[in-house]
């Protein structure tokens, strides 16, 4: 499910790049958040993606 919700971050951040079409700096802070959660599951040993 993290997993899941990090790729549709990544993959809304990039289109929002490339569209001109942003949400403002919200976008940018969940990728920042799901980046995060992602190092931390790589830290505790879990499997990251």
């Amino acid at each position: 499910m993290l997993e899941t919700i990090a790729i549709l971050l990544i993959i809304g951040w990039v289109l929002g790049l490339v569209s001109s079409y942003t949400l403002g700096g919200f976008i940018h802070i969940l990728l920042v958040i799901a980046v995060i959660v992602v190092a931390i599951r790589v830290i505790q040993g879990r499997r990251p993606l």
